[in-house]
């Protein structure tokens, strides 16, 4: 594996996100690493109060050493405190992700309009829980990348709308592949590319065939943390 993208969910106490924020916010080597790319707390869509982090890595080596080191840090030490489960799963960008001038999560930079705060911006997660088989992933891809440039183009869809990378599974639940969209714009932003998408007839007639792929589908909305890189 060249690089990987880790995606790390830490399920909070009832009422602890503020705290947990805050300690985020002052643990240097959280905020300063880096591989960190976004941290968000989900509004809308499942669970709430799960802190979320993305990071990408050169390899499990670099991974390993970041959570040696993080071990002395104060979020880690006080995690606990507020943490009541933490889950984390790798990913790898497909070829797509370049095919199509993604933004990506192995480019540090913010993607455009994401390195100020105080912005309306959030991020959604799209999840697509796929049947098991090894050529499941491969065919989504497949379609998948034969309806996007539509819905890409779709007119209407709103300028801060930006699809900023796709993902499937290296470790952890297979089969698995994630959109991340960035609306600038907020909800306004992601509703109206919503709209302007189902106008788009080849995205459609790929989303239909992805379908009978599928076992579960999920979307959730989620807004940075003042302290992320990536707003």
């Amino acid at each position: 594996m060249s690089s990987m993208v880790e995606l790390r969910e830490e399920r909070l106490h009832p009422g602890a996100a503020s705290e947990w924020a805050a300690a985020f916010q002052s643990s240097a080597l959280a905020v300063r690493s880096s591989q960190l790319r976004t941290a968000t707390l989900p509004e809308v869509g499942g669970v709430l109060d799960v802190a979320t982090t993305t990071y990408s890595w050169s390899g499990h080596e670099e991974r390993s050493a970041y959570y040696a080191a993080l071990a002395a840090d104060p979020l880690d030490h006080s995690g606990g405190q507020w943490v009541a489960e933490r889950k984390s799963c790798l990913y790898v960008e497909p070829p797509l992700v370049a095919d199509f001038g993604l933004h990506g999560l192995a480019n540090a930079a913010p993607p455009e309009g994401a390195s100020g705060g105080g912005g309306d911006a959030i991020y959604e997660l799209r999840r697509y829980q796929l049947q098991l088989g090894y050529t499941t992933v491969p065919r989504f891809l497949e379609l998948y990348a034969g309806g996007l440039p539509s819905k890409l183009a779709a007119p209407g869809t709103d300028p801060s709308s930006s699809l900023v990378t796709v993902l499937n599974t290296e470790v952890g639940s297979l089969n698995e592949v994630i959109e991340l969209w960035r609306h600038g714009r907020g909800t306004v932003a992601m509703d109206q590319s919503r709209q302007a998408a189902r106008s788009a007839a080849p995205w459609r007639e790929a989303i239909g065939s992805i379908a009978a792929l599928a076992v579960s589908f999920t979307t959730s909305i989620h807004r940075p943390l003042p302290s992320a890189p990536w707003q």
